[in-house]
């Protein structure tokens, strides 16, 4: 059976996440309605990692097996037609048979976009979290240092007793980069593979940071702790966009 890679954008604000779920509506379930219609089959996506309810993506990738050969060119165009306008499918291509979304990662980029206008403005408030105390950037970035490298990244991890972070938490960040935009600041992360929540929850204790709530000095201990109670409250979801999937 021939596996096709898909490269997926989504603005994640009417969605449960991207893994399907029995109480609301995810992108997976649609995609996979879509290529069902077009297939006349049962389709089943794997996608690179779960995104939460009202994370975006740029560039998330999922793979599906059809049993007979496609047309890539002209699939892409009819699940686009098929799609609501939130979904998009930038592309559809044919795979090595042993290529997995998932298991196949090298490393990701996510970033967090914060909105620092003093008045939040109507056309962000979906995609980007609006912080209405002035922050210490300088002191988010010393904080941000102390978490790049390879870490156990228990305390920024939720579900710490199951799934991936209960089996090893420990996780490689290459870089979290602080890039300024007209009114605001995108924390841009890179790694070789994020536990769940934990950017949000990393982004979440640099924002305390940043409001004086906590010393940038203070990230050592919270990781030594292995404790998700050390670190901060996770940051909004839909400030948080899935950048880029990297494979080997």
């Amino acid at each position: 059976m021939p596996r096709y890679k898909m490269v997926i954008s989504y603005d994640g604000t009417s969605y449960g996440g991207w893994q399907s779920q029995t109480n609301s509506v995810c992108i997976q379930d649609v995609i996979e309605s879509a290529l069902g219609k077009i297939l006349r089959n049962t389709i089943k996506v794997n996608g690179s990692g779960r995104t939460d309810s009202g994370v975006h993506a740029l560039g998330q990738v999922a793979h599906f097996d059809a049993e007979h050969p496609i047309d890539t060119t002209k699939t892409c165009y009819s699940l686009n037609c098929l799609l609501p306008k939130d979904i998009r499918i930038l592309e559809l291509t044919l795979a090595e048979d042993t290529f997995h979304a998932r298991y196949s990662a090298v490393k990701k980029i996510y970033q967090y976009r914060l909105h620092l206008d003093t008045i939040s403005d109507p056309f962000k408030r979906r995609y980007a979290l609006h912080v209405l105390h002035k922050l210490d950037i300088e002191a988010m970035k010393e904080g941000a240092k102390h978490l790049v490298g390879t870490h156990d990244f228990s305390s920024f991890a939720n579900q710490q007793d199951e799934g991936s972070a209960g089996k090893d938490a420990v996780r490689t960040i290459f870089r979290i980069d602080f890039i300024p935009e007209a009114g605001g600041m995108i924390l841009e992360f890179e790694g070789n593979g994020f536990l769940y929540k934990m950017v949000r929850n990393i982004t979440g204790t640099l924002l305390e940071v940043g409001g004086k709530k906590r010393n940038p000095n203070q990230i050592p201990t919270i990781l030594e702790l292995k404790d998700r109670k050390a670190a901060g409250k996770a940051a909004e979801a839909h400030g948080l966009y899935l950048v880029k999937v990297f494979y080997s």
